[in-house]
């Protein structure tokens, strides 16, 4: 029952100060406590010491992975000032400022820095308060100082120690437990990718990761002479490029553009977006320019070459991107973005900026390079072909799909229809669909069996992967489209789940299906929908009581712990076929007793690269992926 309105007071109003807050919704800050706002804490230290980097004051960041389970980043700008900020009643030194207030910090408009990541100044305050411990040490003023701080408040006052030349900033902290889960580690092959993007993004700058977590401690040294165009080239290995990396720069009062681009022999767009280092997964206004631009310039110059015919329709957008791999990089004064996690920009000025700028600096470079332009340019061309065989072969499936109810046939529909509430088992073959359909709760739980191994979509254009029946059935299942037509309004389940044998043949499949998800449904992945489900390898029978094992090395811990000298009946599931309902059921199905893990985008980048090594046409660089990661059960992209 409501609560009558003189039932709430002023005493129902509750007042959190300082960094309460941070600790009481860490999600508004650092977007969850998990494994990305574990890493997000690390990202918050090093954008502010890529902030003097880029105001030219620092030459070298480093970041080290502590024994202990603490991060240490230490830089060689200029030093957190530590002097007490003038004309503030509290005559706290600024350092500590920095550290407990929110929206506390020097790039609100000042001169220390021209253009930052980190504009809200509430960063390194936000690691502050969701660390059980934080230690800084500065070096500036022709002294080392020092302060320690305990979940967002100073332990001790600031200490003035012994004397230095030397300038710049290394915070120590340790993530609250009390926040994040203990089993929650730092990775090492996350936080690689994103300091190897900031490399590349600030060039020149030497970043080092040391990992102390192992004996002997490693240590990988990143550098990027040649800025974004090496970043374009990496994001292209293993893949035919069509032309020298493209790259201009251009600049204007308050803002600076950097562009890198190369389109490969494949049909997958990749643009990433940053604005001052920091990634804008979202895109924005410098992306809408971008891509404004690039469609009309490569228009003009196809029709001006003749390369395009008077009675041909332009080119669309998406012809012109088919393989292209893109980096647009804007460095500006004042950036907009949406909330603290930085994923869009919204400046409209930037938008005009960029456009203009691409409109001249890639007409420049098609016109000096008429031989990669002309590659460029015919690939556009096969691609509007094959748009256009696609939109049949679109329309044939929609028909087929109206005529046939609109749904899979094979698909055993849950009863509630509430996507929040229900979720699909995409399960591989007949016999494993059958055993999953009786084990299944069918009120929120449906099943779609596929049939062997759908097409590898990573070496096919739309047409073609609108003719495979399995990949027809999931789209239609699923509900939310493909490509630029995705709308997750439309999702009919909650969970999509992959559920195939614990064996190669298995872990081929999924992957099939994850590159399938990635390359035409990636809402769905960067928003969390996809899940895989985990079924036992072992089934252990001892002293009167069963378990399950999902590794060679969990059964060895179950023998250990309940064996003890008893006799042990061990059984080695082949495949989902081998198991009966209810051991399916409590295993992999049950939402009480089920291991499932949620497939998550932590930087898509990375997983484009991972994509293209396992899927694609380059055999060396997955033979030297696969050596590199075979110690690793499952690659989480």
């Amino acid at each position: 029952m409501a609560k009558a309105a003189s039932d709430y007071t002023s005493k129902d109003i509750q007042v959190l100060e300082g960094l309460e807050a941070v600790r009481k919704r860490p999600g508004m800050y650092i977007g969850g406590t998990n494994v990305r706002g574990l890493h997000h804490l690390v990202y918050e230290v090093v954008d502010n010491a890529i902030d003097e980097a880029l105001a030219g004051r620092c030459a070298k960041i480093l970041v080290s992975l502590r024994a202990d389970g603490g991060v240490s980043v230490s830089d060689d700008g200029a030093g957190i000032p530590v002097q007490p900020i003038p004309g503030r009643k509290d005559r706290r030194p600024a350092l500590e400022i920095v550290l407990t207030v929110l929206h506390a910090g020097g790039k609100f408009g000042g001169k220390g820095y021209a253009v930052s990541g980190g504009l809200h100044g509430v960063g390194v305050s936000v690691v502050n308060a969701l660390s059980e411990r934080l230690d800084v040490e500065v070096h500036r003023d022709g002294h080392e100082w020092r302060q320690s701080y305990c979940r967002g408040k100073a332990a001790a006052k600031l200490q003035r120690g012994k004397a230095s030349k030397r300038t710049g900033t290394t915070v120590t902290f340790w993530p609250d437990r009390e926040i994040f889960p203990a089993e929650l580690e730092f990775d090492i092959e996350i936080l690689t990718q994103r300091l190897k993007e900031l490399a590349f993004l600030t060039k020149g700058v030497t970043i080092v990761l040391r990992d102390e977590r192992k004996e002997p401690a490693s240590e990988q040294v990143y550098k990027a002479t040649g800025g974004i165009a090496d970043f374009a080239k990496a994001l292209n290995t293993g893949r035919e490029t069509l032309n020298r990396p493209v790259y201009f720069e251009a600049g204007e009062e308050g803002r600076d553009l950097h562009v890198a681009m190369q389109w490969n022999a494949g049909f997958n767009e990749s643009i990433y977006t940053f604005a001052n280092t920091i990634n804008t997964h979202e895109g924005g206004m410098h992306e809408e320019g971008f891509k404004k631009s690039l469609t009309n310039v490569v228009n003009r110059y196809a029709r001006g070459k003749s390369l395009l015919k008077e009675k041909d329709d332009n080119l669309q957008g998406e012809d012109i991107r088919e393989g292209l791999v893109a980096i647009v990089s804007v460095m500006i004064r004042d950036p907009q973005f949406e909330g603290q996690t930085k994923t869009k920009l919204g400046n409209t000025e930037v938008r005009a900026f960029v456009e203009k700028a691409v409109n001249a600096r890639l007409a420049e470079w098609l016109e000096e390079h008429p031989t990669e332009a002309g590659r460029i340019v015919r690939k556009g061309i096969q691609a509007a072909h094959a748009r256009q065989a696609a939109k049949k072969a679109r329309d044939i499936a929609r028909k087929s799909a109206f005529d046939a109810g609109g749904l899979p046939g094979k698909l055993a529909d849950c009863q509630t229809s509430d996507p929040e509430a229900s979720e699909v088992f995409i399960v591989e073959g007949d016999s494993a669909g059958g055993t999953a359909k009786a084990a299944r709760n069918r009120e929120f739980q449906a099943i779609l069996p596929i049939r062997g191994k759908i097409l590898n979509v990573e070496k096919a254009r739309l047409h073609k992967v609108l003719e495979n029946q399995e990949i027809l059935a999931l789209i239609s299942a699923i509900g939310v489209g493909i490509g630029e037509e995705v709308d997750l309004a439309k999702r009919r389940y909650g969970k999509v789940v992959t559920l195939t044998d614990a064996d190669v043949d298995g872990a081929h499949i999924r992957t099939l299906l994850l590159t399938f998800f990635f390359r035409h449904m990636r809402p769905l992945v960067e928003q969390g929908y996809v899940y895989i489900a985990q079924p036992p390898l072992y089934r252990i029978v001892t002293g009167g009581k069963k378990y399950y094992a999902f590794s060679d090395r969990e059964r060895d811990a179950v023998l250990r712990e309940h064996a003890d000298g008893k006799k042990a009946e061990i059984s080695r599931f082949k495949g989902l076929g081998e198991m009966d309902a209810e051991q399916l059921w409590e295993t992999a199905m049950n939402p009480a007793t089920r291991q499932l893990l949620q497939v998550t985008l932590e930087d898509a980048a990375l997983a484009d690269q991972i994509f293209t090594t396992l899927m694609g046409e380059d055999v060396e660089s997955r033979r030297e992926f696969i050596q590199r990661n075979a110690k690793h059960a499952f690659v989480d992209v």
